[in-house]
């Protein structure tokens, strides 16, 4: 590998992420990125842990999709290991699934559908840990050293721009909500005389009696103008 132009690769694709238009356009760059600068990989995927259920996000090819459902089924595998292990084991590099013991539910079954080899890295920064970056192979052997260090700082860099673009979202979403809130409180106080404090308290108990969240009672409010 040329380190040289491998590392002019990397800092665009660093900034390319950075200008991404949300967390899914982030994410799709990630696992592109994956099959652009990584030698070996034929494939890339994200794979997120809630409890026992799986999701599969940007997948670049079915093989990912597959994958990670043969992983959620089996409740076991190399991309629930670095979801799980978390820090203590933030990267896996599998060199030929073919002669793979481990994972005796998951391994046979992913080499029928045509994995040879397998790398991942936990994707965390300081504050949170947030899935694991899957990169796959149809070859065994295809991962080398050079492999897994470009997988590592792809994977690093990827981190810090799904965070990035996780906590902008949750920014405009909270603008958003506020701002919702705000214009059904007015149209409460206008068409009932209430003090703000009073449309606000409205709002509230709306969605305690009725299990709905503050920002979807206040839409209908905007949508309806009113509450019946």
């Amino acid at each position: 590998m040329d380190w040289e132009v491998f590392a002019q690769r990397m800092a665009s694709m660093a900034r390319d992420l950075l200008a991404q238009g949300s967390v899914g356009d982030t994410l799709e760059r990630i696992t592109a990125s994956a099959t652009e600068l990584v030698d070996g990989c034929d494939a890339a995927g994200i794979l997120m842990l809630h409890g026992t259920e799986v999701r599969s996000l940007a997948p670049t090819d079915p093989l990912v999709v597959d994958s990670d459902r043969l992983q959620g089924e089996a409740g076991e595998g190399p991309c629930f290991d670095a979801v799980r292990h978390g820090t203590d084991e933030p990267v896996f590099r599998i060199a030929d699934l073919t002669t793979e013991t481990r994972w005796p539910a998951y391994a046979p079954r992913a080499r029928d559908l045509g994995v040879g080899s397998m790398m991942g890295f936990l994707l965390f920064t300081e504050d949170e840990e947030l899935g694991a970056l899957n990169l796959y192979s149809r070859r065994p052997g295809a991962f080398t050293e050079a492999s897994e260090l470009a997988g590592w700082l792809l994977a690093s860099h990827a981190a810090v721009a799904f965070s990035s673009a996780r906590t902008q979202a949750q920014l405009e979403q909270a603008v958003a909500t506020r701002h919702v809130i705000g214009e059904a409180m007015g149209i409460l106080m206008g068409s009932h005389r209430l003090t703000e404090e009073q449309a606000f308290d409205v709002l509230r108990r709306y969605s305690q009696e009725n299990n709905l969240k503050l920002r979807d009672v206040a839409r209908r409010v905007c949508e309806q103008g009113n509450l019946s």
